[in-house]
């Protein structure tokens, strides 16, 4: 069988064989950090499937609720399982969160009373988190209109300034917030080791200050979660990582006893608490997705660092380079145009499973600065645990990369795209 012969088949016009070689280049230099991603992947699956046994996971827990839901077993051992792979004391895991941004909002409007201080330690968090604190980016319903104050503190040269915590944490800050993944910049992605290095300085200067991490895209990426390594609640999607591409929607919160229980309060009503709240239909694929998450995840790193490799050889700033230890799985790549960040987006979309025939086009959407383009062509809309690749309408004119259920659609999108970059130039 004549490989070459099925890439021109496939690819419209072909691929040059120059992409074909580079790509055979790529992944002979890339073999020792596929091999880690494979190992970091094999512990995460035993850490889960240790879980599901020590909890006695059963074909029971998969049925449906309606309604209030009051004592739904299926939803309660769920947070179960998640409480106790985070290593937390508890969570809530809800298809009720629309997205991460509300599993987000939920942890700080559930915290935060009229005075108090929160402080970004990671710089401007990302866009739609602007809009819930509402100091930077005014919006209706923001902490800033409940009089929650808000400062954050710089990240120079995109490091994060450990120096600057300790001046910066005060006796009256009640929740530091750390964004685990870069959002759209180009500044360094916190590993675990980071996290832990930011919540011993934290701790040291202000004791009772919760650290509340962001977890969007980094679950699994490492053997160790926030939780683990010292912070006190942390909150993602399922619709990224943690949800294995199964997951149709929904959030999760995970941390200390009393802090969920706050969380819970703001999610529902208070008095109400985590005591409701309907499955409808989705508790197997919930907990499927969650086994396969590691996995999966793993796959989606294995196409961010090809991805590295591939732009950087030719030519374009990459980060994090292709073998930097990774905190998230997303890659961005700096296009410089927005012809050229465009071209990227269709390319993705062209080769997707679903709407391959659309042509994405930035647009206003609802809670970000700029306009965004957006390539999504998933099973399950906006899942970015699926490959997909956005990016702001903003100087650099950066491409965010992330996902890939599997490391050969990954590859054959990322190949795409290179394609469609030079045939612009």
């Amino acid at each position: 069988m004549d490989k070459n012969l099925l890439y021109e088949d496939f690819f419209d016009g072909g691929l040059p064989e120059k992409f074909l070689k580079l790509k055979d280049e790529v992944l002979k230099d890339l073999r020792e950090n596929f091999n880690r991603v494979d190992e970091i992947s094999e512990l995460n699956t035993m850490k889960v499937l240790k879980a599901m046994r020590k909890l006695k996971i059963s074909d029971a827990h998969f049925k449906t609720s309606t309604g209030y839901a009051y004592g739904d077993i299926g939803r309660e051992k769920l947070e179960e399982l998640f409480a106790e792979i985070f290593k937390a004391e508890s969570s809530l895991v809800r298809t009720q969160f629309v997205s991460g941004t509300h599993a987000l909002a939920t942890v700080l409007f559930g915290i935060l009373r009229p005075g108090d201080e929160l402080i970004s330690l990671t710089g401007t968090p990302y866009d739609t988190m602007q809009t819930v604190i509402g100091h930077s980016r005014p919006s209706a319903g923001s902490l800033k209109e409940f009089g929650i104050s808000y400062r954050e503190l710089d990240m120079p040269g995109g490091e994060i300034d450990f120096a600057g915590i300790k001046n910066f944490v005060t006796a009256k800050t009640k929740i530091a917030m750390v964004q685990r993944s870069r959002g759209y910049s180009m500044r360094k992605t916190l590993t675990t080791y980071d996290i832990e290095k930011i919540c011993s300085v934290v701790k040291s200067v202000n004791p009772n200050c919760i650290i509340f991490v962001d977890n969007c895209y980094g679950e699994f990426v490492e053997v160790r979660e926030p939780i683990e390594v010292g912070a006190d609640i942390a909150a993602g999607s399922l619709i990224k990582n943690i949800g294995g591409g199964l997951a149709p929607t929904g959030g999760y919160i995970v941390g200390k006893k009393d802090l969920i229980e706050l969380a819970s309060y703001r999610m529902t009503a208070p008095g109400m608490g985590n005591e409701l709240g309907a499955s409808l239909g989705t508790p197997r694929l919930l907990y499927q997705g969650l086994f396969n998450a590691p996995h999966v995840t793993a796959q989606a790193i294995k196409g961010a660092i090809f991805a590295a490799g591939i732009f950087e050889k030719l030519g374009y700033n990459t980060r994090p380079l292709p073998g930097e230890i990774r905190g998230d799985i997303i890659q961005a790549v700096e296009l410089k145009s927005p012809e050229k960040l465009t071209a990227f987006c269709r390319a993705i979309q062209k080769y997707s499973p679903v709407d391959s025939f659309a042509a994405p086009e930035a647009w206003d959407m609802p809670g970000y600065e700029n306009q965004v383009i957006m390539a999504a062509g998933t099973f399950v809309q906006g899942a970015s645990i699926e490959l997909s690749a956005d990016g702001p309408m903003r100087e650099p004119y950066a491409v965010y990369l992330q996902g890939g259920l599997t490391f050969e659609h990954a590859s054959i999108g990322i190949l795409s795209a290179a394609q469609e970059l030079q045939n612009l130039e």
